[in-house]
């Protein structure tokens, strides 16, 4: 393994290990339903499905390689693995992704079919991708604008790449 890399494990995703990324949407019935609103200051709120591949990334013996983290300052994103399950990489908002030590403040997480997470403004993150399949499909509500609003920190350039291992 490369030294730059740092291992990483994926967790299963819960509220409490997810709070600092962003939140996992509730049944209408929690009295927390109503406690999270979705941005989106250019009044862009988009919906599709969009797709990632295994083969986007680099490989390990034991998980997939994050070399490239992206962010979006001006909306949160909604993101649900339909099909088969994923994982998903973030770092905190109010880091600005330039050197190793912010890079170790990033988490993996799993994330089951179905199983919808939302992205603060600005959260730093990298997939979904799929873990045991060649792809997902992906539920996404996002800004129509995003590339003009689609930040990249370049992990590998830094030395700080991500070894995600996919469980335990």
């Amino acid at each position: 393994m490369d030294a730059a890399f740092r291992e990483i494990v994926a967790k299963p995703v819960n509220r409490e290990a997810w709070t600092p990324f962003g939140w996992l949407p509730v049944a209408d019935t929690d009295p927390l339903d109503t406690s999270e609103v979705l941005e989106f200051a250019w009044d862009d709120v988009h919906v599709n499905r969009i797709s990632h591949r295994r083969d986007e990334v680099a490989r390990t013996g034991t998980g997939l390689v994050c070399e490239l983290m992206f962010r979006h300052l001006s909306h949160t994103q909604v993101l649900m693995p339909l099909d088969v399950r994923a994982v998903v990489v973030v770092a905190p908002p109010w880091l600005a992704m330039t050197s190793p030590g912010e890079a170790s403040e990033a988490r993996a997480f799993l994330l089951e079919p179905l199983q919808c997470i939302v992205l603060h403004r600005g959260t730093w993150h990298w997939g979904p991708f799929p873990v045991e399949a060649d792809s997902v499909e992906l539920f996404n509500i996002q800004g129509r604008r995003y590339l003009e609003d689609n930040d990249c920190a370049d992990l590998a350039a830094l030395g700080a790449s991500l070894e995600v291992h996919l469980g335990e």
